[in-house]
């Protein structure tokens, strides 16, 4: 290479490393981290606010987010993102399938592999920095998808095959595990854990463990079904690195594992696990997050009771715990993003009636607060509120023995026949057992509801877009 074009090359990059860092500086570029289990609505939540961004952008649609009601909104549309290697969020396709041409409209498919979208959103400068530069101005918002069940790998970045084992195996005498599990706690009591490897026996013990986790996955609404890649494997199908399995780590000490041995073999099989597949996928797309949003299913998991919910906020707690939180400011934002804002969001609000969505909000706020108040405390802003991406329901009052009630009213989920529903009231807060309601909760789900206009309906969502993007719009 000539030293003129090494000179253009160092100069193309340094220009591009001096934009990028103008762009942060200018609050000209958000990652949005939007996070949550399998089944939280990470899918629809991405196609709905394209599709609000870019068609149905105007005041009357979205009058809580102030770009829109000052009228200071130009245009959004999708443009080129700049991980080359990672395939573009199916946006029409997700689309398609809650407005489609004919038929009635379904949710889309999950997420199966990670994707990303990168939005351009055009708008009048109000002050500041950005408006003695130019009158307008375009923010980049860079948006990850990705398999809900990937994301509960976190956890083990920090964990030891042990301490993995000390977690996860008690949890397979419990209920509601406990129904599920005989079979493959009956081949592991089976097993030598000191013997010579023998993998033909381990890999028939891991697919009764992964038949088990896919189970579990499709009848209830646990979260802690680890390793991740079992429910959701992709190209890691069949692969060694995922035939491992969690054992009584009362068989387990450090200084008596046997070379060779079972046991061994599944310590080094999790280790690569851990190494290869959890660390590249934590490393490559969960950091540099600027604003994060955390989608949370609480009726769904309300109707499995009191061992379901109190999993779902442990984990989550958990998995707070492997972004970069802190103050954003100026030289922060070049040199070190962190996390800055984040919305708890009890996403599918619709389901319940009007009148309890602040106690869905207060009831999420509960499940968090542990880790919610540390964050505080590094100053990052909170906020918790009800919503729904995507209404799926429309609300009706219903007269009866000289009252009105508050119903809603839409098509359940897998159901031919359209019903008007009276939902259970949401407790305030996190209930302990002997608090439980002995009947429990039923909410029910919903399909979307047709839209003969191709318009989608919300709940908030601008409420939602103001917090995460108010500011950088200003």
């Amino acid at each position: 290479m000539s030293s003129t074009s090494f000179a253009k090359k160092t100069f193309k990059s340094i220009k591009g490393s001096a934009q990028k860092a103008l762009h942060r500086s200018l609050d000209q570029h958000v990652k949005l981290a939007v996070t949550g289990l399998s089944g939280s609505g990470k899918t629809a939540f991405i196609t709905a606010l394209v599709k609000h961004l870019t068609t149905q952008s105007d005041d009357k649609n979205l009058p809580f987010f102030d770009v829109m009601r000052e009228h200071r909104h130009i245009a959004t549309k999708v443009v080129p993102q700049e991980a080359l290697k990672v395939p573009t969020f199916d946006y029409p396709r997700a689309l398609n399938a809650l407005l489609p041409t004919d038929g009635m409209p379904t949710w889309p498919a999950s997420t199966e592999r990670i994707n990303t979208l990168r939005l351009a959103i055009k708008y009048q400068s109000a002050s500041g920095l950005r408006g003695h530069f130019s009158p307008q101005s375009t923010l980049y918002l860079d948006i990850i998808d990705y398999p809900g069940e990937w994301l509960l790998d976190l956890p083990m970045l920090e964990q030891s095959y042990s301490q993995w084992c000390e977690q996860q195996y008690p949890l397979l005498l419990q209920h509601p595990r406990v129904n599920t599990s005989t079979e493959f706690l009956n081949a592991f009591e089976q097993l030598d854990l000191n013997a010579p490897v023998d993998e033909g026996l381990l890999a028939h013990i891991a697919a009764l463990y992964q038949s088990m986790l896919v189970g579990l996955k499709k009848d209830t609404k646990l979260a802690m079904l680890q390793p991740g890649r079992m429910l959701m494997p992709g190209d890691l199908q069949g692969a060694p690195l995922l035939l491992f399995f969690p054992v009584n780590a009362q068989h387990i000490k450090s200084d008596e594992v046997v070379p060779g041995s079972n046991l061994a073999h599944l310590i080094k099989r999790f280790n690569a696990y851990v190494k290869e597949v959890v660390k590249p996928f934590y490393n490559e797309h969960f950091k540099h997050f600027d604003r994060q949003i955390v989608l949370v299913d609480v009726p769904s998991a309300l109707n499995e009771g009191h061992e379901t919910l109190q999993e779902q906020s442990s984990v989550i707690n958990q998995l707070l715990a492997h972004f970069n939180y802190g103050e954003s400011g100026f030289f922060k934002r070049l040199f070190k993003p962190n996390i800055d804002k984040i919305l708890f969001a009890a996403n599918k609000s619709d389901h319940i009636s009007a009148k309890h969505h602040k106690d869905l909000a207060l009831l999420l706020d509960s499940l968090v607060h542990e880790q919610s108040n540390h964050l505080k405390f590094d100053g990052v802003q909170i906020e918790t509120m009800a919503m729904s991406s995507i209404a799926a329901t429309q609300p009706r009052q219903v007269a009866d023995k000289g009252q009105t009630l508050d119903c809603i009213y839409g098509k359940p989920l897998n159901e031919q026949d359209w019903l008007t529903y009276l939902p259970p009231q949401p407790p305030k807060r996190m209930l302990n057992k002997n608090e439980w309601p002995a009947q429990g909760f039923e909410f029910l789900s919903f399909a979307p509801m047709p839209n003969p206009d191709k318009q989608l309906k919300h709940i908030r969502l601008d409420h939602v877009m103001q917090y995460l993007l108010g500011d950088k719009l200003s």
